[in-house]
């Protein structure tokens, strides 16, 4: 696939919240850790007072918006994303706040000076970059020399595999996005990062109504031949595996620290 037709994929998927915001929705609602993705994640920085951040990808805004006290010592946050929509989304989901600034940005090409920032976000979504060396080479650059890039991301062996492990018989593969991912990311980041760290984050689904899992399973690019397969079909496979009423699908998920 050319870097332009999956330039276009992923404004499509993401020009609205809509998707993610689907998405989202099954994790807080069934996940076995109660910590929350989220919150697990901003367990983990390390902000100091004073400093400025830069967020690439910054979805709906949702993790900032359930931690407005980590704005109060901080000089500004630079929230920006590849798509309009989102941002805009992050906008109404935040309000407003003096140092916190929004702006339209593509990893690749960072509009920002050398060594401006102490931190540097890029959650979940490092696999969507076309040219992902060049996109880590515009956060180093743009990263100051003792500071701090947080990028969390999925393993191979989560949701999707199990899925479409389940609908195999159907003709369902995993075409899950495999660019970034737990596995590979270490390598990957140790090409311009001199010390990096990747953290877990332990959790399961365990689902008791199919129909939301329906609505995740369809807000997802990741698995072949899907629309193949009547929502009907998926719904009785799956409910064939619900043990006393619960379906119980592993997570994968972590972030890597890179300094």
């Amino acid at each position: 696939m050319s870097n332009i037709n999956n330039k276009e994929i992923v404004q499509k998927q993401y020009e609205s919240a809509k998707n993610l915001n689907t998405r989202i929705s099954i994790h807080d609602k069934y996940s076995v850790n109660k910590q929350g993705f989220g919150n697990w994640i901003v367990s983990n920085y390390s902000i100091k007072k004073g400093s400025r951040i830069l967020e690439l990808g910054c979805g709906t805004g949702d993790i900032w918006k359930k931690h407005k006290s980590l704005l109060t010592d901080i000089s500004e946050l630079v929230m920006t994303d590849f798509s309009e929509g989102m941002l805009k989304a992050a906008q109404d989901n935040m309000g407003y706040a003096p140092n916190v600034t929004y702006q339209v940005v593509d990893i690749q090409d960072i509009p920002f000076c050398n060594n401006g920032f102490d931190i540097v976000i890029a959650n979940m979504m490092l696999y969507h970059v076309p040219e992902l060396e060049r996109g880590l080479s515009e956060v180093s650059r743009v990263l100051k020399a003792d500071g701090a890039f947080y990028c969390a991301t999925y393993g191979l062996h989560g949701i999707v595999e199990y899925i479409s492990g389940l609908l195999k018989s159907y003709g369902v593969e995993d075409s899950i996005n495999k660019n970034f991912t737990l596995q590979n990311g270490k390598g990957i980041l140790e090409k311009f990062f001199r010390d990096v760290t990747i953290l877990e984050y332990v959790d399961a689904l365990e689902v008791t109504n199919i129909d939301d899992l329906l609505d995740y399973i369809y807000s997802l690019k990741s698995m072949t031949n899907i629309g193949n397969v009547k929502p009907s079909v998926i719904k009785e496979v799956l409910e064939k595996h619900m043990v006393n009423g619960v379906l119980k699908v592993p997570k994968e998920y972590g972030m890597f620290v890179c300094k």
